[in-house]
């Protein structure tokens, strides 16, 4: 959805697993009946043992699976604006052809280190890379403030750049995974033609059998062109809005947190199937992002987001 979640789910570990752990779990999946024994002639036949009262399902996650939901979320109508929109929130997690597949808020990073799903806790720190895509619209469309609309509308933007995160595991319980990672990414459709930078760090572990969390924290650094093209009032918009003047220059941009609960319909999260997923966030924009007239004067620089989707796993 909006942050990044993981290409692989945080039961299934990507990379080795400790051979024990990973005994433990394949003698658990038979799904065969009791072996019968033969007993000694001079003892009595001994009565088939009970079966167990659980039953593992083979894991869905493999080589190959995907993730694919659709959402609807609140936002606000530009960045910076105290008016929110219903938004489509689109999603896809998945491993194809051992590329590693997650969601970039409205775009999506590659990973081409990414191991199989493992069953067992997974061992060491593990780096992930690849090519990082989002696509941005901000102003492009379903301005909600006539005032602000009076300023035109701006040229959609697609960010292409690249992604490197380092994740350790069971670092708080077992089976959850703690990450740090950057991004940077520079327009290439000539919009705001600037450079985006954001470091990251999330969190993802199970809660129980049927729930996941993931929760990120990020900031946003951008450059000079980036600021001008969303933050400025020129003549002409001081003179169609009404507003201030405003020069905006580029760095940080924005600092802020989202997190995400996914929920397991059928309580076996490693089976696939269907599942919920909830998301909130907040941030704060900072900088001349807040300082504009476009924010200080017609929005709010607290920014939240808000959405539910659901989710089928294959």
């Amino acid at each position: 959805m909006i942050a990044a979640l993981g290409a692989a789910p945080v039961l299934a570990s990507e990379g080795e697993a400790d051979s024990s752990e990973t005994d433990a779990e394949a003698a658990m999946d038979t799904e065969a009946g009791p072996v019968a024994v033969s007993a000694p002639s001079a003892q009595p036949a001994m009565p088939p043992a009970a079966a167990p009262p659980f039953s593992f399902s083979k894991p869905v996650y493999d080589e190959t699976w995907a993730t694919i939901g659709l959402g609807v979320g609140m936002v606000p109508s530009y960045a910076g604006s105290n008016d929110y929109i219903a938004f489509p929130l689109p999603l896809i997690v998945g491993r194809v052809g051992g590329i590693g597949i997650s969601p970039n808020g409205p775009g999506f990073v590659l990973d081409v280190n990414s191991p199989p799903p493992a069953m067992g806790p997974r061992k060491g720190a593990r780096v992930a890379f690849g090519p990082a895509f989002r696509f941005r619209n901000d102003r492009n469309n379903r301005i909600s403030d006539e005032v602000v609309a009076r300023a035109g509308k701006l040229d959609a933007a697609l960010e292409v750049g690249g992604n490197v995160a380092v994740t350790f595991p069971n670092v708080f319980k077992t089976f959850d995974q703690l990450g740090f990672g950057v991004q940077a990414r520079w327009d290439v459709l000539g919009a705001h033609s600037g450079m985006i930078v954001e470091p990251q760090i999330t969190y993802r572990a199970p809660v129980g059998r049927s729930f996941a969390l993931q929760v990120q924290a990020s900031a946003e650094f951008v450059d000079d062109s980036f600021a001008d093209y969303y933050f400025t009032v020129n003549p002409a918009q001081a003179l169609a809005t009404g507003l201030p003047q405003f020069r905006a220059d580029g760095g940080l941009n924005r600092m802020g947190t989202v997190a995400i609960l996914t929920y397991d319909l059928d309580g076996k999260p490693l089976s696939g199937g269907w599942a919920i997923t909830g998301v909130g966030g907040y941030s704060r924009l900072i900088g001349d992002s807040s300082d504009t007239p476009y924010t200080a004067l017609r929005g709010d620089s607290d920014q939240f987001i808000i959405g539910l989707g659901l989710a089928y796993t294959f």
